[in-house]
C-alpha cells in the first residue's frame, strides 16, 4: 500500500512558550554553569601545607593578594595535578630566601577567573548564539507544519492498493447479491473491455452504493477491485474539505490525474454526502469551499475518457441529500442500493464471520438468523465476536450455540447486569409484566412466537424482556398484525394494572413503541379510516435515523393525535380482556417465571397449554 504522508501536526503550544523556557534554560546556565566554566577553582590550605609544598618543589608560581592579605599560588597538589591554592599570612622572615631556592617563580597576580575573551564567549555569544539557533530550528519546524498541508495542497492523499493488498473478493461479501450482480458487470468490463466496445457498449462513468451504515458498501468497493484485479484508489469525502478556499478542487483534479495515470483502476470515494451535498446558493464560508470542490468533481467526471477504464464508485447513506447533477446519467450512472440482508443473507454472513472462529458441534446458523432480524452485516458480525469473548470467559476454546444465542441478547438488551438486584416486589412486578406480554401475544392470531422471556436485568436498561421471533422473513403487515402488535406492548402494563392495582415506569419504552407505531399507521401507512390513503409524514434520513416530519397543518396534527390516542386505547382494552379471560395462566406464569427467572418458548408454551 502507497499512502502520501500524513498532514503534519501543527504546535501545541504558542511561539512565546518556547522561547520563555528557552530564556529560563539560559538564565539557570548562568546561575550554576557558566560560573564554574569561568571561575578557576582556589583551594584554600593552612600555611603549614604550604610550607610543605614549598620544601617539596611543588610550588611553581606565587603571588601576594594586599586586598585579602593572602597568598595566591600554583603548585601542584598530591593528586599530582596542577592546581591554584591560597593562604594566609604567617610571619616567616626566611619565606623569601625558601622560594628563591625552590625557584618558585614570582608574580604580580595570579588570574583565577577565564580570559575576557571566554568569558565574552561563554557568557554573551553562547547564550545568543543558542537563542538564535532555536529559533531558526523552531521556525523551520513550525513552517513545515503550517505549510505541510500547504506542500500537499492539492494533493488527494489517496490510499492506493494493489489487488493483493486489498485481500477482498466476491467470495467475502455475503447478504448483497444484488449489489454483486451489478457490480460483477463493472469487473466483466474492465476485464473484456472489446467484447462490449465491439457492441458500442460504454462503461459506467460511476456507480453509487448507498444503503444503511453496515451492510458493507466499502468491502464491496474493495471486492470489485479486487476482483478486477486494477489499482484501487480509496479517499473519504472528508478529505477533500480545507481550510483554505480552493484546495479541496485542487485534490480533484490531482485524484484525477493520479487515476487518469493508473487507468484502468478504481477510484472510490466514502461518504460522498460531505462534498456531494445539494447546493443551496449560500456560498458563505466553507459552504463556498464544499461547493468549488463539488463543482470540480462535476467537471472531472464529464471530463475524463470512460474508454480508459476509470471507475468511480461511492458510497453514501443519505443519497436524499446528494445533488442532483451528481447523480444524472453520465456521472453516476447507477445507483446500487446495499440494504440490510434478509434471512438468507443472515445466515450466509454468520457463515462467512464464523469461518474465523472456532465452532463446536453442530451450530444453527438459521435460528440465529431469525432472531436477528433488521441486523446488518456488521451487527452479524459483533455477535459472533461476542459469542467467542463469550466462550473465552468460560474458559472454552469453541463456540456453542449457547454462546451464539446469548451475544444475540448481549447486541440487542446488553449483557446480564448482575449488580442490579431487585426486591422481591419489584421482581413480582417485571415477571407479571413480561407474562402479561407473552400472554396476550400467545393469545392473539397472526402474532409472532414467543421464544424467551426473562426477568434478568440488562445492561441496556431493560428489567426484563420478551422475545420474539418469527418463523420466516416479514416484509408486510396487515392492519390486523399492528393492531395485534399494538395489543402485545400494552400488555405488560395492563397486567400490572389488573393484578396490583397500580401502574409503575417500567412500561415506558412499550409506551413509545406503541405510540410510534400507532402514529405510523395512521400517517404513513393509510390505515386510518378518517384520513384514508394521504401521506401525512415524511421520512427523513431513512438510513440513518429515521426521523419523520408531518406535513400538515395545525388542525390535522390535532386530529391525528386524537387517532393515535384511541388506536391505542383500544389496544390497551383489548390486552386488558385477554388477560382477564386467562388470569389463572397469568398467575401460574408469572410465578414459574420468578421461579426460574428465565424460560423459554416451549416452556411457556408448554405451561400455557395446561391451563
Amino acid at each position: 500500500m502507497l499512502q502520501s504522508p500524513n498532514d503534519a501536526k501543527s504546535p501545541k503550544k504558542p511561539l512565546i512558550y518556547y522561547y520563555i523556557v528557552t530564556l529560563l534554560v539560559l538564565m539557570l546556565l548562568n546561575i550554576f554553569l557558566f560560573p564554574t566554566l569561568l571561575q578557576r577553582q582556589v583551594v584554600e590550605i593552612g600555611y603549614g601545607d604550604f610550607s610543605d609544598m614549598v620544601e617539596a618543589g611543588g610550588v611553581k608560581r606565587v603571588a601576594y593578594s594586599a586586598d585579602d592579605r593572602q597568598i595566591i599560588f600554583e603548585a601542584t597538589g598530591e593528586d599530582g595535578k596542577d592546581g591554584i591554592y591560597k593562604t594566609g599570612i604567617f610571619p616567616d622572615n626566611g619565606l623569601y630566601d625558601r622560594l628563591k631556592a625552590a625557584n618558585v617563580d614570582f608574580a604580580a597576580e595570579i588570574p583565577t577567573k577565564a580570559s575576557p575573551l571566554a568569558t565574552l564567549l561563554l557568557s554573551y555569544a553562547l547564550p545568543i548564539v543558542l537563542i538564535i539557533g532555536f529559533g531558526q530550528w523552531l521556525n523551520k519546524k513550525m513552517m513545515k507544519s503550517m505549510s505541510g498541508n500547504a506542500m500537499t495542497f492539492g494533493k488527494a492523499n489517496a490510499k492506493i492498493y494493489a489487488e493483493a493488498e486489498t485481500g477482498k473478493s466476491f467470495a467475502d461479501v455475503a447478504g448483497q447479491d444484488e449489489a454483486k450482480d451489478a457490480l460483477s458487470e463493472i469487473v466483466d468490463f474492465l476485464h473484456n473491455p472489446n467484447k462490449y466496445a465491439s457492441i458500442g457498449a460504454r462503461l459506467p462513468k460511476g456507480a453509487l452504493l448507498v444503503g444503511p451504515p453496515g451492510t458493507g458498501k466499502t468491502l464491496l468497493a474493495k471486492a470489485v477491485a479486487g476482483e478486477a484485479d486494477v489499482p484501487f484508489f480509496s479517499i473519504s469525502g472528508s478529505e477533500f474539505v480545507e481550510m483554505f478556499v480552493g484546495m479541496g478542487a485542487a485534490k480533484v483534479r490531482d485524484l484525477f490525474k493520479q487515476a487518469s495515470e493508473k487507468a484502468p483502476c478504481i477510484v472510490f470515494i466514502d461518504e460522498i454526502d460531505t462534498i456531494g451535498k445539494k447546493r443551496d446558493g449560500g456560498g458563505l464560508g466553507g459552504n463556498d469551499e464544499r461547493e468549488q470542490t463539488l463543482n470540480q468533481l462535476l467537471t472531472e467526471m464529464d471530463g475524463f475518457d470512460g474508454t480508459k477504464g476509470v471507475v468511480i464508485l461511492a458510497a453514501t447513506n443519505r443519497p436524499e441529500s446528494l445533488d442532483p447533477a451528481l447523480l444524472r446519467p453520465g456521472r453516476f450512472d447507477r445507483r446500487i442500493p446495499v440494504e440490510l440482508p434478509d434471512l438468507s443473507g443472515r445466515e450466509a454472513i454468520l457463515k462467512v464471520h464464523a469461518g474465523a472462529v472456532h465452532m463446536s458441534g453442530r451450530i444453527d446458523f438459521a435460528a440465529i438468523a431469525r432472531a436477528t432480524s433488521g441486523a446488518s452485516g456488521a451487527d452479524l458480525a459483533n455477535i459472533i465476536n461476542e459469542a467467542a469473548l463469550r466462550a473465552v470467559r468460560l474458559g472454552r476454546d469453541t463456540v456453542t450455540q449457547a454462546d451464539l444465542e446469548e451475544s444475540v441478547e448481549t447486541v440487542i438488551a446488553g449483557a446480564q447486569r448482575k449488580s442490579a438486584v431487585l426486591s422481591p416486589k419489584e421482581k413480582e412486578i417485571v415477571a407479571y409484566h413480561e407474562i402479561g406480554h407473552a400472554l396476550v401475544a400467545a393469545k392473539q392470531t397472526n402474532s409472532a412466537p414467543v421464544t424467551k422471556i426473562t426477568i434478568v436485568p440488562r445492561t441496556s436498561g431493560a428489567l426484563g424482556y420478551t422475545m420474539q421471533v418469527d418463523e420466516g422473513e416479514h416484509y408486510l403487515m396487515s392492519r390486523e398484525e399492528i393492531e395485534n402488535k399494538l395489543a402485545t406492548l400494552t400488555g405488560g402494563r395492563s397486567a400490572e394494572e389488573l393484578i396490583f392495582g397500580s401502574v409503575t415506569t417500567g412500561a415506558s419504552n412499550d409506551i413509545e413503541q406503541a405510540t410510534k407505531l400507532a402514529r405510523a399507521m395512521i400517517t404513513r401507512y393509510g390505515m386510518s379510516r378518517g384520513f384514508d390513503m394521504v401521506a401525512l409524514e415524511t421520512v427523513n434520513n431513512p438510513y440513518l435515523s429515521g426521523d419523520t416530519s408531518l406535513a400538515c397543518s395545525a388542525e390535522t396534527a390535532a386530529r391525528i393525535d386524537q387517532e393515535v390516542v384511541a388506536s391505542v386505547k383500544a389496544a390497551h382494552e383489548k390486552a386488558i380482556g385477554i388477560l382477564r379471560d386467562n388470569m389463572e395462566a397469568l398467575h401460574r406464569l408469572a410465578h414459574f417465571l420468578l421461579e426460574k427467572e428465565t424460560i423459554t418458548g416451549e416452556q411457556f408454551m408448554e405451561m400455557l397449554g395446561k391451563s
